[in-house]
């Protein structure tokens, strides 16, 4: 009898899943869209009955190519921070604060200046972040207390969409890692961070391996086992093979991150860098930028009314990279290096001879430098690197970061997260199959732009503490 795995990314604009066989072929796929909202500025939720309706109808789509008795086991990766919160009888409290959130600057700073970087980092592995889980807790507890007060789960967007699947609480390790209440090199709750934050252990989600088996289920006709999962870059970089020392993953999708795996746990020497658990049993280190395809999104469609991505992409060469026009790709604020929840994005040096042509390319420019900002704090240099996520269907875009970053890049076919979770699933059913990402480009730095983006960069480098105190004004 054929041997099917389901793999699921919960993203923060849709769902994607994927359908192998045993041996990790692709058989099928599908997406499914839900609502995102902005009800005040920096505010992002969702409602996480929407992520479990579009999870289902996928489900339906690719169980009508097959048997599904045939599905073995399904994994699910997604969106990592998110707050999901249940009272007694399982009902969702509130929409679910996502990743992208930036309420939560006073609790933030709360952590890292009263309670201390150097105490967050021995209990958790990190400081704090407006985006991670625990400033989200505080925030809830302090704004909506009587709401706080019938809480009797919390847990992780994914971890949401395991336990309606199976009926059982637990959460992974990787996901874990990015609440500020887990011990990253222990792989379990802080009792400390859980005292901090008036929570109760028993709130929480059972703590498992990546692709350990959690418990299974029955949907549409399916008996498969249901793995613990993983957060959306660990995820990621189990389906891009990104799993040893000296490998580098960057992704470029609604954010984007740089992922180094570790064979041992490293506390940072710089805590702008996050220190997590790997969803291979190890470790890794990942910087964060908030904003990065969605950047050029924004400019796509939202400044420029398109949707006609191809026609947008501007011309690249020495000369047109030498053009003095910066953009600060800092839409939502930004976490890694700067953990600003205020700063903004902007375009410096704009003048009456640019087209909408120089404003896309200073887009493509100032993600890539950001992302360099993050390979600049890493402990060793990155020379190679495999790229996935969105951002890679713009061949210009992938010249523009191997420039920028001065190395190799291997662009990955976009199926990292859900194709992790599938590997997860069939790892957790006892049939593990490897993975050979498939490359559909090899990009070489273009020396001559390397050089002009070398300068642009350094200059780039002295926007954000020219502007940072501008943004914190209250007008």
């Amino acid at each position: 009898m054929n041997a099917y795995y389901i793999g699921v990314d919960l993203g923060t604009s849709s769902v994607k899943l994927l359908l192998t066989d045993d041996a990790g072929r692709m058989i099928g796929e599908a997406t499914e869209s839900y609502p995102l909202s902005f009800p005040q500025p920096g505010w992002s939720e969702q409602n996480p009955a929407d992520w479990w309706a579009a999870v289902q109808r996928g489900l339906q789509r690719l169980l009508a190519q097959i048997d599904p008795a045939c599905v073995r086991g399904v994994g699910v990766g997604g969106q990592m921070h998110g707050l999901v919160m249940l009272d007694e009888a399982d009902r969702v409290l509130r929409p679910a604060i996502l990743w992208n959130d930036t309420r939560t600057g006073r609790e933030t700073d709360f952590l890292n200046e009263e309670i201390g970087k150097e105490t967050l980092q021995a209990r958790t592995g990190n400081i704090a972040f407006a985006g991670f889980t625990a400033p989200k807790v505080l925030w809830v507890r302090a704004h909506e207390p009587a709401l706080f007060a019938q809480c009797r789960k919390i847990c992780l967007p994914k971890d949401y969409i395991n336990y309606l699947l199976t009926g059982v609480f637990a959460t992974d390790v990787s996901d874990a890692s990015g609440t500020l209440y887990f011990d990253v090199e222990n792989r379990r709750w802080s009792p400390e961070m859980l005292d901090l934050l008036g929570i109760d252990e028993t709130m929480l989600p059972a703590v498992f391996e990546s692709g350990a088996p959690i418990g299974r289920t029955a949907l549409f006709g399916m008996d498969a086992v249901v793995c613990a999962g993983a957060g959306d870059n660990a995820a990621a970089a189990i389906g891009t093979a990104t799993v040893r020392d000296g490998q580098c993953n960057i992704s470029l999708g609604t954010s984007g991150t740089v992922f180094l795996p570790t064979a041992s746990y490293v506390r940072t020497a710089n805590p702008a860098l996050h220190s997590f658990c790997h969803a291979n049993g190890k470790w890794h280190l990942m910087g964060c930028i908030l904003s990065a395809a969605s950047c050029n999104q924004w400019l796509v469609e939202t400044v420029l009314q398109s949707k006609d991505y191809a026609a947008l992409t501007p011309a690249l060469s020495p000369q047109d990279a030498a053009r003095q026009l910066y953009f600060l790709p800092y839409l939502s604020g930004e976490r890694c290096p700067h953990n600003d929840a205020d700063v903004r994005g902007a375009f410096v040096g704009l003048t009456h001879a640019h087209t909408r042509e120089a404003l896309a390319l200073a887009v493509l420019e100032g993600v890539s430098f950001a992302i360099r900002d993050c390979v600049e704090l890493c402990p060793t240099p990155i020379r190679a690197a495999t790229v996935c996520g969105g951002g890679t269907k713009n061949p210009v875009w992938m010249q523009v970061l191997a420039a920028v970053l001065n190395a190799r890049l291997q662009v990955i076919r976009n199926e990292g997260p859900a194709l992790g979770g599938a590997v997860l699933a069939a790892q957790a059913d006892g049939r593990p199959f490897a993975i050979t990402p498939a490359v559909e480009a090899v990009i070489e730095p273009d020396p001559a732009l390397a050089a002009v983006y070398e300068k642009k960069y350094r200059k780039f480098r002295t926007l954000y503490p020219a502007l940072k105190d501008f943004f914190k004004e209250d007008f």
